[in-house]
């Protein structure tokens, strides 16, 4: 009877039975429920390691492959799994593997490492997933029972490692004028401003602060191909500014990790190719960091005919009037030297798996061309109005020649059916 009272009133509170029969969970248990599942988990048994991984390894979505995965420094393989699988398992012995040991006052530990290292697919070039070390240990107390329990690896949380293992995501998009969504439609017209935002998505990692060190406009994606023309150079000085135009660095910033910009919409002289594109090679620093020579976002301002940087004191862009900033011998093209030493501080940045620089082309850039030349909307230029007019004098000189010709042999035709011979009457 109590039971039943108790729900009625929980009925009415509620506004449903099914409610009231999930509140009868006891509270204890709701409070120390587990969270879901770890993408790693070790069970150290007696004489032997079981190590359980989530084909979701990285939670993004990306299953990684078995075949990818490792243990140990001998690269012990995992058992055979079936695809509709969501999880590999390893099963090895304590001493298998080349699992090392160490012999402490109160503990056997046994240490290990799962390695994930991914290959490129078939005939493809790519990896969508990174590389990802992740400590084990097992730890066996020398004084007291050994337990099969369940047991966590040892790193602490486990996104503190993850946070060393993912990518910035670099962006560079055309924006709207107001600069609130990207623009519709690539299309610009001579006079016209193109807004550029660039920007780091950096998930879970530390505060940085992005900028642009060099853009160039090319004809093609190529950013090697020729013509060209410099927009931005020397670590971030928008030289495209010294001319005739209104190219800037927006003030401020609406966050560290985004920067936006103008640039005056152009052509390439002597070329009938209508589309542009614009490679910027962008890159980050902590946010902390002070803005100098090599890490700067730098405008010139026409009317007082002096360089002012986005952040930091005005002295970081006094470089760009000289052409020079930082390193002796630095350049938007890298020599072949300088490319070496560009890939081997790759390597060392790919040891951590972050990357803080990278490239990105925006494009094609559809260009419509002068006033008179706006044959996309329907109007014709000079040159093709004289040429139509010509033509449409030389059918109608034609179709009249053509007319009197006709006219002349109905006439003739007319005369000789008149002219009859005539008989004379005796």
């Amino acid at each position: 009877m109590g039971l039943s009272h108790g729900l009625f009133i929980c009925f009415l509170l509620l506004g449903g039975v099914e409610l009231c029969y999930l509140q009868t969970t006891p509270w204890r248990e709701t409070y120390y429920s587990l969270p879901s599942r770890p993408p790693v988990v070790v069970e150290c048994l007696e004489a032997q390691l079981v190590v359980t991984v989530s084909k979701n390894l990285f939670g993004t979505g990306k299953l990684v492959r078995p075949a990818d995965l490792t243990l140990g420094p001998e690269n012990c393989e995992p058992l055979v799994s079936m695809d509709a699988d969501d999880v590999v398992r390893f099963e090895v012995g304590l001493h298998e593997c080349g699992n090392g040991v160490q012999v402490t006052d109160s503990a056997l530990v046994y240490s290990t490492f799962l390695l994930h290292s991914p290959r490129p697919e078939g005939n493809l070039s790519i990896l969508r997933t990174n590389r990802a070390e992740v400590p084990i240990e097992c730890r066996y107390p020398r004084h007291s029972n050994v337990s099969s329990q369940a047991v966590l690896p040892t790193w602490v949380p486990f996104r503190t490692t993850m946070l060393s293992e993912e990518k910035l995501v670099f962006s560079l998009h055309l924006m709207e004028e107001d600069w609130g969504s990207e623009k519709r439609s690539p299309t610009f017209q001579l006079g016209d401003v193109a807004h550029l935002q660039a920007e780091v998505h950096t998930g879970s990692h530390v505060p940085l602060r992005l900028f642009v060190d060099h853009c160039l406009a090319t004809l093609t994606p190529d950013r090697n191909a020729s013509p060209h023309h410099t927009i931005v150079d020397f670590h971030g000085c928008l030289v495209d500014g010294l001319s005739d135009t209104s190219s800037a660095f927006k003030r401020p910033r609406p966050r560290p990790e985004t920067l936006q910009f103008t640039v005056d919409m152009f052509h390439f002289a002597n070329d009938s190719r209508n589309t542009i594109y614009i490679t910027c090679h962008l890159k980050v620093t902590p946010a902390d960091q002070v803005p100098d020579q090599l890490n700067k976002a730098c405008s010139f301002i026409k009317s007082t005919k002096r360089w002012y940087p986005v952040e930091g004191t005005a002295d970081i862009c006094h470089c760009c009037n000289k052409g020079s900033c930082g390193l002796p011998g630095s350049s938007r093209r890298l020599s072949r030297l300088e490319r070496g030493q560009h890939k081997s501080a790759s390597r060392t940045r790919s040891r951590r798996h972050v990357t803080e620089e990278a490239e990105i082309t925006v494009g094609p850039l559809i260009f419509l061309g002068k006033a008179g030349d706006r044959g996309v909307e329907g109007s014709t230029s000079p040159h093709t109005s004289v040429m139509l007019g010509l033509g449409l004098a030389t059918v109608v000189s034609l179709t009249l020649a053509t007319m009197g010709l006709v006219l002349a042999r109905r006439h003739r035709s007319a005369s000789r059916s008149v002219i009859c011979p005539m008989s004379v009457p005796q």
